[in-house]
């Protein structure tokens, strides 16, 4: 797939996106989405679409336990699905930029 990233692998072009580049940029790191990562996937996508920014963790897990599930709204959980950074991880298969409060 021929797609412009920058140097951290997030799309310079948002549109894009699809859930077949999703996957790729997913394969990229070695993870297969499942349904799972698909809600906070979604999740993420609408609350970029309704505030043009990409949440770092504290917000991602309201936005999770709003928006998918309160059982699945935790830091713990969240870790499980996109390991090592989960509000970079799950930013860059979303196709969105990188959040910016993110070490």
């Amino acid at each position: 797939m021929q797609l412009e990233t920058d140097k951290d692998g997030y799309l310079k072009n948002l549109s894009d996106w699809s859930p077949d580049v999703a996957a790729w940029l997913a394969s990229s790191v070695d993870l297969t989405l499942e349904a799972e990562h698909w809600e906070v996937i979604h999740a993420l996508r609408t609350f970029y679409k309704d505030t043009g920014v990409s949440p770092a963790m504290r917000i991602l897990v309201k936005i999770v336990k709003k928006n998918v599930s309160v059982d699945k709204g935790n830091s713990i959980h969240l870790l499980t699905l996109f390991p090592g950074s989960p509000a970079k991880l799950a930013a860059k298969i979303a196709g969105l930029p990188r959040p910016t409060n993110c070490l």
